[in-house]
């Protein structure tokens, strides 16, 4: 049992009703959870709103309400706590429930379009191998030290981070990696934790379903820094055209990365194969087991961060090397009969295309690259045809398919994605609205030494069809589909 007012501290409270020195069980925003003896905090979703199910939240046990807007009638022996906005309550109630637990680790945010999960994922990597108990918060998974739970957002909400990092600290963790979505950061879910460092990827075409405009997607991102405190660092990518504007007004230590331009961590590329990158890192050289120009650039991340946290630069080179991809993010396997398959989590325009780049620069162009892409439903429309032009553009044959369709109509889905395809890529795409069938198709016309990628999915295990999940796996079915192929 905690008490109301100590769970209150630094809310924004613009009027009370009752009385906050009761005991609260525990804190709940979704009103089906309610239980006795719990305070409800009342919260304007996309879908629904918080304050229509107040009355119902009493009735489940509720004894205390945080809402903006306070009900027409109010209930007698009910606390009825007016806030300015409910997101910030709920963020800053949960910390307090739950002892403020990020301030009693390192904790570091990572944000940006592309690059989050495995920057994140690879730094918990690296922080265990040198020895630490280390907490991952990610869009694959969370951990807490060598217990894995399963993720169903890129940022949990308020009161999940808190939970998942108050069972870091009973479990000693001393650092926790955590992936930073610009819904996450809009709808206040980070906003009273207390975070070391913060690093930023790049920034492209990315949820502007959620987002009206780019600017207010940027800005979104920029803002997080904006709240850093003093004592944490904030690392940029200056090769991104909007990593200066990150580090613009916050307070933080500001560092850069930078494959292109002056940073205080720089890099260049030695080799490139599909092996791995041999890079010169800071003047020193280091060969890692990731692929591509995309990497390169997420290696860099790692090792800044690992630098400001207090680690050896040599040793964290050295832990460098030793780091394995992390899974759907270019994940690759050869067949018996030397057909590359790669599955990828590129559902961005801007990923597709590095990783499309990626593939060309590697191959000999005396073998087939093959890709099979979709988009995914009730999600942003305006990259469709973009990423159809960049798959047709950058493959020798495309497929188009579905990814998760969601709520919408997958063929609805693929003739928008067709409008992106230009005349004279049209006798190399083909379309197939099963994905299964698709990533048949793509194993049947590959012949020795050919590459498919198979992108959007990545890490997902299922496919989203009518608002249902079904069990699908890219890595799985292709490989099963090129063992029934013998190939």
């Amino acid at each position: 049992m905690k008490i109301l007012k100590d769970i209150l501290y630094k809310v924004a409270i613009e009027s009370v009703t009752g009385s906050t020195d009761i005991d609260i069980h525990k804190i709940e925003f979704d009103s089906r959870k309610i239980e006795e003896k719990d305070v409800f905090v009342a919260i304007r979703g996309s879908l629904s709103n918080g304050h229509d199910f107040i009355e119902k939240a009493i009735q489940l046990g509720a004894v205390a309400i945080i809402c903006d807007e306070l009900p027409a009638n109010l209930e007698k022996g009910i606390t009825y706590i007016k806030v300015l906005d409910t997101n910030s309550a709920l963020a800053f109630m949960a910390a307090n429930y739950f002892g403020n637990p990020s301030e009693k680790l390192k904790l570091v945010g990572v944000t940006g379009t592309n690059g989050k999960t495995t920057i994140a994922s690879l730094l918990f990597q690296l922080f265990e191998k040198a020895g630490f108990k280390v907490g991952l918060l990610s869009t694959v998974k969370i951990m807490v030290d060598a217990t894995e739970y399963k993720a169903t957002h890129t940022t949990p909400d308020s009161i999940t981070i808190n939970h998942y990092l108050n069972e870091m600290i009973e479990a000693g963790v001393t650092h926790c990696f955590m992936e930073v979505s610009s819904h996450g950061i809009h709808q206040k879910r980070t906003e009273a934790l207390h975070f070391v460092g913060g690093i930023f990827t790049n920034l492209s075409h990315d949820h502007l379903d959620y987002h009206p405009t780019f600017a207010e997607y940027r800005d979104v991102k920029k803002s997080f820094f904006d709240s850093l405190p003093k004592t944490a660092f904030a690392l940029s990518n200056s090769d991104d055209k909007n990593g200066a504007v990150m580090l613009q007004n916050t307070v933080a230590r500001k560092f850069t990365y930078a494959l292109k331009s002056y940073a205080d961590f720089k890099a260049q590329i030695l080799e490139s194969q599909l092996s791995g990158l041999l890079l010169k890192v800071n003047d020193n050289e280091v060969w890692v087991k990731l692929i591509g120009t995309f990497n390169a650039y997420n290696v860099l991340a790692i090792y800044g961060t690992a630098v400001e946290l207090g680690m050896d630069s040599l040793e964290a080179l050295r832990l460098l090397s030793d780091l394995e991809s992390v899974s759907g993010r270019f994940q690759y396997i050869v067949s018996e009969g030397n057909i590359t398959a790669i599955v990828d989590y590129a559902h961005t325009p801007d990923a597709l295309d590095n990783v499309l780049k990626t593939i060309n620069d590697i191959r000999t162009k005396n073998e087939q690259l093959i890709t099979v892409v979709g988009c995914g439903g009730n999600r942003d429309k305006t990259k469709r045809p973009i990423m159809a032009k960049i798959a047709t553009d950058l493959s020798d044959k495309a497929i188009l398919t579905s990814d998760n369709p969601r709520n919408e109509d997958p063929e609805v889905i693929l003739d928008e994605m067709e409008k992106g395809v230009e005349a004279h890529n049209y006798k190399k795409t083909v379309r197939i609205t099963d994905r299964k069938q698709a990533i048949k198709t793509a194993c049947q016309l590959a012949q020795p030494n050919d590459i498919i990628l198979i992108a959007g999915k990545g890490h997902e295990t299922y496919q989203e069809i009518n608002g249902v999940r079904h069990h699908f796996d890219d890595m799985e079915t292709i490989k099963e589909i090129l063992d029934q192929l013998g190939k």
